[in-house]
């Protein structure tokens, strides 16, 4: 009999920031200049690695993935997220809660993914140079990348599964900007605590297996600059992998409205601002358009 009087709810109200309301236009626009800036400036990345031959290489590839991922992952959220400052709030059904939920994780553990594959091409390129190109070879990169999405996507369907199986009968007001699982569990009037432990495994596993290859990379790479005799050498070794180091720095966000936004909008920053050769693409590139 419970459960013949739940009732099925096929919408979700997302409320975004109740206490900014007030200043929902203002809010809007500077979010809206922050998105434009992080998808074009994303965008740009990938267009430069796809057409400049001098950026055909596995290291600007894996950084044109995660331009990818940065765009998707903002597009996602970013756009309703914007919406609630004008409306106060928005509606948005089960259908596409669940696929922004499901997108949200599997995009955050693509990203994981890929900084640890990106760790370990710096270990080839600095560990055994004489080999980089013929180890870090077109076939072996799409692998890598088809290889990582494959994870990504299979190892958060146990989660995915588990937030379907959750039952909607009370209020359907999602206290969050984006549909989450720790907003949805609030809602939910089904015991949350199996779906709270494989959503934990699941996310800790992907974080904690990505920190440790990468700082597994990073010890053997420190351990073949150190033996560099040259100081130049070794100045020159730390710089190719300057970038990703401070993106695996920046990565670790703790509040998730930082990861949504700022985190892809510094990513290109980052990159092209660490790296001549994508700046010396950028100036051809806009050179030859200015003319």
């Amino acid at each position: 009999m419970e459960r013949i009087n739940e009732t099925h709810i096929n919408s979700f109200i997302i409320l975004g920031f109740p206490s900014l309301h007030e200043l929902g236009i203002l809010i809007f626009i500077i979010g809206l200049f922050i998105y434009i800036l992080t998808f074009f400036g994303n965008v740009l990345i990938v267009l430069m690695v796809r057409k400049e031959s001098r950026l055909h290489l596995p290291m600007y590839f894996f950084l044109a993935n995660i331009s990818v991922i940065d765009i998707f992952y903002t597009s996602n959220i970013v756009p309703q997220m914007l919406l609630t400052f004008l409306l106060k709030n928005y509606v948005i059904s089960y259908i596409g809660c669940i696929s922004q939920f499901f997108i949200h994780i599997c995009l955050g553990s693509g990203e994981c993914l890929i900084l640890a594959i990106m760790a370990f091409d710096r270990y080839v390129a600095v560990c055994n140079p004489l080999h980089y190109l013929s180890i870090m070879n077109y076939t072996v990169c799409f692998y890598l990348i088809a290889g990582m999405w494959v994870l990504a996507i299979t190892a958060n369907l146990p989660p995915l599964y588990s937030v379907c199986q959750l039952h909607f009968c009370g209020p359907n007001i999602i206290n969050h900007f984006f549909c989450d699982a720790p907003p949805l569990l609030e809602v939910s009037c089904t015991g949350s605590e199996a779906v709270e432990f494989v959503n934990f495994v699941v996310a800790a596993s992907m974080i904690m297996s990505s920190l440790c290859f990468i700082m597994l990379s990073y010890t053997m790479i420190i351990r073949a600059i150190i033996l560099i005799p040259t100081t130049g050498g070794k100045k020159k070794t730390f710089s190719t992998c300057a970038s990703h180091l401070i993106v695996v720095a920046e990565y670790n966000k703790i509040v998730s409205v930082c990861y949504t936004m700022v985190t892809p909008m510094l990513n290109p920053i980052i990159y092209t601002f660490r790296n001549k050769d994508i700046k010396h693409s950028l100036k051809i590139y806009f050179i030859c358009h200015a003319v």
